[in-house]
């Protein structure tokens, strides 16, 4: 079930060999939720990373399910040709399905920043023969996405986990295309129904009020999961 997601959360964060000079930004606290890292973004304190241990629960039967991967993938509006970015993308869940979806004149970037999940894609994309992913080696940063080079990026269930959310969206900006888009999936916040830990959860509010600080401008959000928000930013022009 959804409430078992929390046993595969690492009990540390992964860290910046060279912290940027924006940590100021961030700030530390000693009094915290014990499933987040004791780290703060504008108020919100920033979740465990979900482990390499945790891809054969990433791939369970029940998610399509529990999260209707079909409806979010509608909600894209992708055409063939495409190119997307799936960031955090573990196993590949939704990395293989996008590939589909874009075809063979399109490409998915399937990014992570533990290569364990990314050798796991790998092993999958060859069963399965798909041929226009792209697994790339990140960091906490910096996705290494190309400059200018996407149209879409997609993150389900990830952005709360990451340790410079600033950085990483800068740097997203930089290799989205003038109205590129950037796709934010997460469990939400508002809801008490949805089992998932607090930190692990976001409220549309939050969503909005972090991407205030690039340049996105909200275009709009989907209600049609069963217990996760979508909302949708495009780059602006120019």
């Amino acid at each position: 079930m959804l409430c078992g997601l929390i046993f595969f959360y690492q009990s540390t964060s992964f860290t910046a060999t060279n912290p940027p000079a924006s940590a100021s930004r961030y700030e530390i606290r000693a009094t915290h939720d014990p499933n987040g890292i004791s780290k703060f973004y504008m108020g919100r304190e920033i979740a465990h990373v979900m482990g390499h241990e945790a891809a054969d629960w990433l791939e369970r039967p029940e998610r399509e399910k529990e999260e209707r991967s079909d409806l979010l993938l509608a909600a894209l509006n992708l055409k063939t040709g495409d190119a997307v970015a799936d960031i955090g993308c573990g196993s590949g869940y939704y990395t293989r399905r996008l590939a589909k979806v874009v075809g063979t004149n399109g490409v998915v970037f399937g990014v992570e920043i533990q290569q364990e999940m990314l050798d796991i894609l790998t092993k999958k994309l060859a069963t399965e023969n798909i041929f226009n992913v792209k697994p790339v080696l990140g960091t906490i940063t910096d996705p290494k996405l190309p400059r200018v080079g996407v149209d879409l990026i997609l993150m389900v269930d990830v952005y709360h986990e990451f340790d410079h959310p600033f950085e990483m969206l800068e740097a997203m900006c930089q290799s989205l295309k003038p109205g590129g888009r950037i796709v934010f999936v997460e469990f939400r916040a508002e809801d008490l129904n949805v089992a998932i830990k607090r930190v692990h959860k976001m409220t549309e509010a939050q969503v909005r009020r972090e991407m205030s600080a690039h340049p996105l401008d909200w275009v709009k959000s989907i209600g049609t999961l069963p217990q996760q928000h979508i909302i949708v930013f495009r780059k602006r022009s120019g």
